[in-house]
């Protein structure tokens, strides 16, 4: 009774139901909610204090900022829903707040393309050199299984991709990566998508701010080859699994292609098989059933008419407390 009486009252104010609409599938700054509003940051702050405290939103500090987006959780979330069942969206007021609200998200947008313009060149000439995304992604997906998924978590989540495709599975994603300006991207693209289930965050893979035991399936996609120290890595993302649960690794076998530490910033070559069955070993997991996908042969592997370097990349799957032996199977893809 006291939380719903708590929520009754934080609801019932015309800025903090406003408030309420306008972050109905939105993750927003301060800053960014007073533009959509008209009011000070100061009296933003304020309201949105009540509403996290009240459980009907949740905030996460990101560097200087702070992110607020509704509860996905908890007793506060059907009155959530209710209110805004209620709400008259034809109200001036709130047709005001669409339009400020789409010239944010259309500044954010154009600040995301213009990050990913500069990005793309380097990503092609990596990506001419291994199997297609689709063929890697299409592995991934059934490697999960059709689901449902109560939680997942995309560790590296870059511009969102992961969590785009394996959104439909899962009741609640999350994303964590330690760039900002490629969380800008993600969030772009969650938003653009109406996945409002899906958050993203800045974190540190080596002590993530996740409970233990809460994920169903955690997803390292092209990430422990940043690392310099990638079994810490799998054990603290292992941490986070709940008994049975499942981890997915994406990344380059060994291979030899020394211009990628020096040019992209990869620290390690690629991993052999029994590497990551010694990190997943270590971080009490058991290696499941391992897939590598090897690119198209040399004489179709070519970029603007110059040969590239070949690179096979590999799915390993693991459970937590798994008892089944892991088999490898050899995969031949062309891109």
């Amino acid at each position: 009774m006291d939380v719903l009486v708590h929520a009754l009252k934080a609801a019932g104010e015309p800025t903090r139901l406003r408030i309420l609409v306008v972050l109905e599938r939105n993750e927003l700054t301060v800053g960014e909610l007073c533009r959509v509003l008209g009011q000070s940051q100061p009296r933003v702050s304020r309201h949105l204090k009540l509403l996290v405290d009240a459980g009907l939103l949740e905030r996460h500090a990101e560097g200087a900022s702070a992110f607020f987006r509704p509860c996905l959780d908890g007793p506060a979330r059907r009155l959530y829903e209710t209110v805004l069942d209620l709400v008259e969206a034809d109200e001036l007021v709130l047709r005001t707040d669409r339009a400020r609200l789409e010239a944010v998200r259309a500044e954010r947008a154009e600040v995301a393309a213009s990050y990913f313009e500069s990005l793309a060149p380097d990503w092609d000439r990596i990506r001419a050199a291994h199997v297609a995304d689709e063929t890697v992604e299409r592995a991934l997906l059934d490697a999960v299984g059709p689901g449902p998924i109560d939680t997942l978590l995309d560790i590296g989540t870059g511009t969102g991709r992961i969590l785009e495709i394996l959104a439909p599975r899962c009741r609640r994603g999350l994303g964590i990566d330690r760039s900002r300006e490629m969380l800008h991207l993600a969030r772009t693209r969650l938003d653009s998508l109406g996945l409002e289930h899906c958050a993203v965050r800045h974190g540190d893979i080596y002590q993530l701010d996740i409970p233990s035991g809460t994920m169903d399936v955690a997803v390292l996609h092209h990430v422990l080859h940043f690392l310099d120290r990638p079994g810490d890595a799998v054990r603290e993302v292992a941490r986070t699994l709940r008994p049975g649960g499942r981890l997915l690794v994406v990344d380059f076998a060994r291979h030899e292609v020394e211009r990628l530490r020096t040019e992209y910033a990869h620290h390690r070559l690629g991993f052999a098989d029994g590497e990551v069955m010694a990190f997943c070993s270590d971080a009490g997991l058991e290696l499941e059933p391992v897939a590598h996908f090897a690119p198209a042969p040399p004489e179709h592997a070519r970029r603007d008419g110059e040969a590239v370097e070949r690179l096979t990349v590999t799915l390993w799957g693991a459970r937590k407390n798994a008892i089944a032996p892991p088999v490898v199977h050899d995969l031949e893809a062309a891109s």
